[in-house]
């Protein structure tokens, strides 16, 4: 007997924030979404899916994505909640 699929909740602010700074720290670093899900013991779909903010990371998958980067949880909630506070760039056509 399979178990019913359940709907992931939707990515809050917060969540956004945070996937956000995993997606610039991957830029920055030069590594793909894959690599880094790879790395962390997780599937790249089930990376990319919570990097597009379809789904929220959990706790236990933002410590091991920190370690892996190379900073701290600490690190990316700080810059996270900066980048909340921040008002979005505006992009010039």
């Amino acid at each position: 007997m399979t178990m019913p699929a359940v709907k992931q909740p939707e990515s809050g602010p917060l969540s956004r924030a945070i996937s956000e700074e995993i997606r610039a720290t991957l830029a920055r670093k030069r590594l793909t979404a894959k690599q880094l899900a790879l790395q962390c013991g997780m599937s790249p779909t089930y990376m990319n899916k919570r990097l597009r903010d379809d789904a929220p990371f959990t706790l236990n998958d933002l410590e091991v994505i920190a370690e892996k980067l190379g900073g701290d949880l600490d690190a990316f909630r700080h810059a996270a909640i900066e980048a909340m506070k921040s008002p979005p760039e505006e992009v010039n056509e």
